[in-house]
């Protein structure tokens, strides 16, 4: 739990604008003893907490929302069991979904993964031309996701990405506060 603290400072403090509580392999006691702490961090700095594929206890901690994959259950399914009123995002993995997620009326969606990631293991790399797709058709917000990292963001931001979402390359960075501070830079140079 320290360390989930520690890593979700040092990406607030790097200009993380949304912080995602994934946790696929703990059970809800265990998201429900981390959670609070993290949420209540976050909403000090005014960054909403996501929770991922757990819409009923993203309402019972209070999140801004909830995000499910493909797999999981329907957007309409997801603000049923969330409650509260929140986000809920869903995730996309080629042009066909996007078409059929974005008719679920969600807030937001995830594009992805664009390349490799150890995240998303069963899930085929869906490279620059879905993010291409989706900068053209896609009308609310959605996020690029899968492998992105500083030695790649800028070709992201060229296929018309405006949103990412980084795990691995923050989690693994020597000075995660640096490198999300560097990736927000990345994104900041890109509305100008």
């Amino acid at each position: 739990p320290d360390r989930l603290l520690d890593m979700a400072r040092a990406m607030i403090r790097g200009g993380a604008d949304i912080l995602q509580l994934r946790a696929k392999k703990q059970g809800d006691e265990e998201i429900l003893q981390i959670a609070p702490a993290i949420r209540d961090l976050a909403a000090a700095a005014g960054v909403p907490l996501i929770i991922n594929d757990r819409p009923r206890l993203a309402g019972q901690l209070d999140a801004a929302g909830v995000h499910v994959g493909q797999d999981d259950m329907t957007v309409k399914e997801a603000r049923r069991l969330l409650v509260k009123k929140g986000y809920v995002g869903k995730s996309t993995h080629s042009a066909v979904q996007i078409g059929a997620t974005l008719a679920e009326k969600p807030d937001y969606i995830a594009v992805g993964p664009v390349y490799a990631t150890p995240t998303k293991p069963d899930y085929p790399p869906v490279g620059l031309e879905l993010v291409e797709h989706a900068a053209a058709k896609v009308a609310i917000p959605f996020f690029c996701v899968g492998g992105i990292k500083l030695e790649n963001i800028d070709e992201v931001l060229a296929a018309g990405a405006k949103r990412i979402v980084v795990v691995s390359g923050i989690l693994l960075a020597k000075d995660p506060e640096e490198y999300t501070k560097q990736l927000k830079q990345k994104l900041a140079e890109k509305k100008k």
